[in-house]
Parts: C-alpha cells; sequence; structure tokens
C-alpha cells in the first residue's frame, strides 16, 4: 500500500500503459481518477478497479480545465499527475507527414503537458507537495528513422521534465518521466508500421532482454517514482526499455 492516502490522475489510463499504471496505483491504495478521450473505456476499468472516471482532451485547455475541476469533487487534492495521453505518427519520411498530424502529434504529447501543468501545479505548489510523472519514450533518447516528428515531440518532453524538476523542486513538487520501449499497447501497430511476425522479430533484435514493455513493467516503475520511498528523485527520465538504449 505505498500510494495510500494519496489521490492520482492518469491521462490517457483506460488502455496500454495507462491501463498499467491504473491498475498499479489502485492496488496499492491510491484513489484513482481515470482521465480519457473515450469515456466509456474509463468508465469500464474505473468500475472494476472501483477508481473514479473522467473523459478529457488533454490538447484542448477547456477540457483540461473542467477535469481539474471534477478532480477536486471525486479524488480531492492532488497528489500525483500522470501525463500518460500520447499520439504518434505511422512511420514515414520526415517530410511527407501532413501538417495536420504533426500538430496533433504535438498537441496531444507536448502542448497537454504545459495545459495540466497550468491546471494542477499551483495547488501543488500552495500544498508544498507533489509528484509529476511524464510518459516519455526511448524515441526521445534514441530516435529512430521514420518517426522524426514523434521522436522530437518525446525529446521535448524529457526537457520539459528537467525544466519542471528544477523550478518546482523549491516547492516540495518532484517532476520525472519514463522511457518505455515500445510495448504490448494499441499503439504498437503504428510504430511498427504493420504489425507482423517478421515486423516483430525485426523490433525485438533490437531490445536486449528480447521482449516489448508490457503495462506491468510502467505500472511498476510508476509507483516508485510517485511514491514517497523515492521522495530523493526528481529531474529523471528512467530507461524502461529492456537495455534498448544502452
Amino acid at each position: 500500500m505505498r500510494l495510500e492516502g494519496k489521490s492520482a490522475i492518469v491521462t490517457g489510463g483506460a488502455s496500454g500503459f495507462g491501463a498499467g499504471i491504473v491498475r498499479k496505483f489502485s492496488a496499492e491504495g491510491a484513489r484513482v481518477l481515470i482521465a480519457d478521450l473515450n469515456p466509456d473505456a474509463a468508465e469500464a476499468l474505473a468500475a472494476e478497479l472501483g477508481a473514479q472516471a473522467a473523459g478529457v482532451d488533454v490538447a484542448d485547455a477547456a477540457s483540461v480545465a473542467a477535469l481539474a475541476a471534477r478532480a477536486s469533487d471525486l479524488i480531492g487534492p492532488v497528489d500525483i499527475l500522470v501525463n500518460n495521453a500520447g499520439i504518434t505518427h505511422l512511420p514515414q519520411p520526415m517530410e511527407d507527414v501532413e501538417e495536420a498530424e504533426f500538430d496533433r502529434v504535438f498537441a496531444v504529447n507536448a502542448k497537454s503537458v504545459y495545459l495540466t501543468a497550468r491546471a494542477f501545479v499551483p495547488a501543488m505548489r500552495a500544498a508544498g507537495r507533489g509528484a509529476i510523472l511524464n510518459l516519455a519514450s526511448t524515441a526521445g533518447l534514441s530516435p529512430r528513422p521514420g518517426l522524426s516528428w514523434y521522436n522530437a515531440s518525446k525529446g521535448w518532453m524529457i526537457t520539459a521534465t528537467k525544466a519542471m524538476a528544477v523550478e518546482l523542486a523549491p516547492q516540495g513538487v518532484r517532476v520525472n518521466a519514463l522511457c518505455p520501449v515500445a510495448g504490448e499497447t494499441p499503439l504498437l501497430h503504428r510504430f511498427l508500421g504493420e504489425d507482423t511476425p517478421e515486423m516483430r522479430a525485426k523490433f525485438l533484435s533490437t531490445i536486449p532482454l528480447g521482449r516489448f514493455s508490457q503495462p506491468e513493467d510502467l505500472g511498476n516503475a510508476a509507483c516508485f517514482l510517485c511514491s514517497d520511498e523515492a521522495s530523493m528523485i526528481t529531474g529523471v527520465a528512467m530507461e524502461v526499455d529492456g537495455g534498448r538504449c544502452v
């Protein structure tokens, strides 16, 4: 029960890595609000775990502000904020990515962190405590060809994490990031381009431990970084990648 008595919001929490984090947080005693673009999926998982759910578009300022207002009613003051929601574009030459798709990738992966900071950081500053966790990627540390703008958005998130950590440390708010390798999530086929045994084998050959990240892997790492056990850790971009970045 490492998170007993704490309240947490997980964006994109209805599936993939987000669901793994939600399940771990719930098992460790946190009051969890699952915030997702798919409110039906969020409600279904919340009903299973005894959590709360809310719909949100993390790229929209009004939607994030509404989430903050609802969170106060559903789980009280927010101790933990997990910026997990993210998207990618299909593998292709950088100049072939349409402008609208570029804008959407940066709105969801980067602007969302700014919007949630505006919505939740003031209360954390005032309380003198809090933990923020950003879901970055090995793509932000060791980019692969064909995913240039996704890589760049995750590199932005890693730098934002460090900048936030330095600024918020005097107020007792810690900010860290997780950098998973591609995992068994709904986004896997978009990273691979085509989800075939051959493409999986090719990708797995670059991961020394020989497997994809699982939602449970991210849940375990997230729980540690957001718990009091990590009270001296801030500004870290932890690789959860089976050795991919070694």
